[in-house]
């Protein structure tokens, strides 16, 4: 049984097949090659389903947030009634009828919701069994589900030195099927990410205003530093949310009671580098830059609760 996401190599298949109600058995050997797909885990998308939200208690502290700002998706004209925004009448209706008439909004529908997911060595980190990498496509495979439930357009950009896959937005009814084909062979890569290269393509592929949910870490503030003006100009024209991880190890270490001066030595160290974090995420907040700073066993949880937030206050 393959117990890793990728390309699974059965050398030889073994057929036993069993004839007169079991009595007797037969095997039959196939010497020839068989390779099969191992899909990201599928098991995540009832669990994080949208429609069992409110079921689950999981999400106990999701709440419905009053919308901020003003809807534009025009639908249909009515009559004024008390309460309604007065900003949106609409005068030369309102004199031909020679009552006031209002432009009635909804919310804007089918919006371009990405996930990008940075490949580079610094998300080969492993915690419990699995790299951050396969912590990031388990959670894009939620999102993605969960974009073409509230009837958005879900897409995919893989990146590191080189640009990976680039799957459009789109809402069809075998775009998750699409997102999953691209995600199981996902690896990454020893060289550090770049980032020009993945902003130069998402203004190629993306021309309306977007969200954009990024996968990614920065272990330092100069590596942040010399990316951060790509993420300004991103922020510029889109929803970005950056998506950092913490090192649940160092965090484990820190907090652990100390026996010697070689082991104080080395949790200052470990304070050193988790302050150096904090200040990292503090630094993206402080740009307007939505940030996750996340265990990554939480992932899925939190990207999820983002995305519904983000909804519920009609930022996107």
């Amino acid at each position: 049984m393959p117990k890793v996401r990728g390309e699974y190599d059965f050398s030889y298949i073994d057929l036993f097949l069993n004839v007169g109600f079991g009595f007797i058995q037969r095997r039959v050997e196939f010497h020839q090659p068989f390779l099969a797909k191992v899909y990201p885990s599928v098991i995540q998308l009832k669990k994080y389903s949208i429609n069992n939200i409110k079921n689950s208690v999981l999400f106990y502290g999701v709440k419905k947030v009053r919308k901020i700002g003003h809807s534009y998706d025009f639908d249909h004209i009515k009559q004024y009634a008390v309460g309604d925004d007065v900003r949106s009448i609409n005068w030369k209706a309102s004199s031909r009828r020679n009552e006031l008439m209002i432009n009635h909004y909804e919310d804007e529908k089918s919006q371009a919701v990405y996930c990008i997911i940075d490949k580079s060595r610094t998300m080969n980190m492993p915690f419990n069994g699995m790299s951050l990498l396969d912590y990031s496509v388990n959670a894009t495979l939620v999102i993605a589900s969960a974009a073409l439930q509230h009837q958005d357009k879900a897409g995919l950009i893989t990146f590191s030195d080189v640009l990976g896959n680039v799957l459009p937005a789109a809402n069809s009814s075998i775009q998750l099927n699409r997102i999953n084909e691209s995600l199981y062979n996902q690896k990454h890569r020893k060289t550090e990410a770049n980032y020009n290269l993945l902003y130069y393509s998402l203004r190629k592929l993306t021309r309306k205003r977007s969200l954009f949910f990024m996968f990614t870490n920065f272990e330092s503030m100069p590596a942040l530093n010399r990316q951060l003006d790509v993420l300004l100009s991103l922020a510029k024209n889109h929803v970005l949310v950056v998506i950092l991880f913490k090192n649940t190890e160092v965090e484990d270490y820190y907090n652990a009671q100390i026996d010697s001066k070689a082991k104080m030595f080395e949790q200052a160290v470990a304070e050193k580098y988790l302050t150096e974090k904090h200040k990292i995420v503090k630094k993206l907040r402080s740009y307007g830059i939505r940030c996750i700073y996340t265990a990554p066993e939480g992932l899925t949880v939190n990207t999820l609760n983002e995305y519904i937030e983000l909804k519920a206050r009609g930022v996107i």
